[in-house]
């Protein structure tokens, strides 16, 4: 494991019960504002559609109002699900944020429609073999970014010559390969489908090939944290991120409702199962309930980074939980620094 551990935020917007969407936004900002103060590395957004309780259908929208916001952090998509845009609309829209915010901006690229098939569907106007091009569109968006294509007939403005950053995003091999293939940095969907995780993140680092800007792999998992003063009042505000997520098994999208005292009240014994296996990486409790989880999970793992996400429905536990993330990691960093 290396000595030092960067980690970030990906962050949905999520709506809680009784509020609007421009609640969530403003939750977000102050999470980014308060995030670059506790040493996140990023804050991310996902594009997600068709979903009435999770506020990021327009990533890079947000991106602009995060970076607005904050100084230093960096903000990027978490990601965007590339089939469902033109490569030449991303790459300009993402080339007029770094323009505006520079060396500030990442941008993570996703091939799943980020919705169910029917949004889908309109999203790309019928064209559903397009998630089957994705890597042609992102050969496509990569060469927009390129100085060497001035005798193009089509090109970005004002994305061509700028560098930034793309990372794949995944929660199976396809991505895996792809990553390793075309020597970009890979982030791996761990929060909620941590099946082929390690067969996945083996296979990347592994077959890795360097690139123009990538000479070694750069693996991110993401992860389910909810920390608090005891294991109790952690375990407490998890219910309401378990409430939510019972969306993903019933098909359904839930607000993010307040904590509960007995889940089992709420969830089918199958659901509750399902909802364990696909939650493998989360980690609820303690600082040091925490801190010696995510511990382990970084001696088992090779990795290059942490991605956390928390859905805590009261804000202000909710970046307390954010900032003792912070300090446990920090600390694992330090105590894994080399004496003398």
């Amino acid at each position: 494991m290396q000595t030092e551990v960067p980690f970030s935020i990906l962050d949905l917007a999520i709506i809680k019960k009784d509020q609007d969407a421009g609640d969530a936004y403003r939750r977000s900002l102050d999470l980014a504002q308060h995030a670059e103060n506790w040493g996140y590395t990023r804050f991310w957004l996902a594009e997600h559609h068709n979903m009435p309780h999770v506020g990021s259908a327009a990533p890079t929208v947000l991106m602009g109002y995060i970076a607005q916001g904050t100084e230093r952090i960096r903000v990027g998509s978490g990601g965007i699900m590339l089939p469902n845009h033109s490569p030449l609309i991303v790459a300009e829209q993402i080339g007029t944020l770094e323009t505006l915010y520079p060396g500030r901006i990442d941008l993570g690229l996703g091939r799943a429609p980020g919705t169910d098939q029917r949004t889908a569907s309109v999203l790309r106007r019928g064209r559903m073999e397009s998630v089957q091009e994705f890597p042609q569109d992102l050969e496509e968006l990569q060469g927009y970014f390129s100085e060497d294509i001035l005798d193009a007939p089509v090109r970005a403005f004002p994305a061509e010559g700028l560098n930034v950053p793309i990372y794949l995003l995944g929660s199976s091999m396809d991505s895996a390969y792809l990553a390793a293939a075309r020597g970009l940095p890979y982030v791996f969907a761990s929060h909620f489908a941590p099946t082929y995780f390690h067969q996945a993140s083996r296979y990347y680092q592994n077959h890795f090939q360097a690139s123009a800007t990538s000479r070694k792999p750069y693996l991110i998992a993401c992860i389910n944290v909810v920390v608090a003063e005891t294991d109790e009042e952690a375990q407490f505000l998890a219910t309401s991120f378990y409430q939510m997520a019972l969306g993903i098994i019933r098909g359904r999208s839930y607000p993010l409702p307040a904590p509960v005292s007995d889940m089992n009240a709420i969830w089918a014994p199958h659901e509750a199962a399902a909802l364990q296996n696909m939650m493998a990486y989360t980690f609820v409790g303690s600082y040091e309930t925490v801190k010696q989880g995510l511990e382990k999970f970084l001696a088992e793992n090779h990795l290059n980074e942490l991605m956390i996400t928390t859905n805590i429905y009261d804000h202000q536990k909710r970046l307390a939980s954010f900032e003792l993330t912070a300090k446990a990691i920090q600390s694992i960093s330090r105590k894994n620094q080399p004496v003398g």
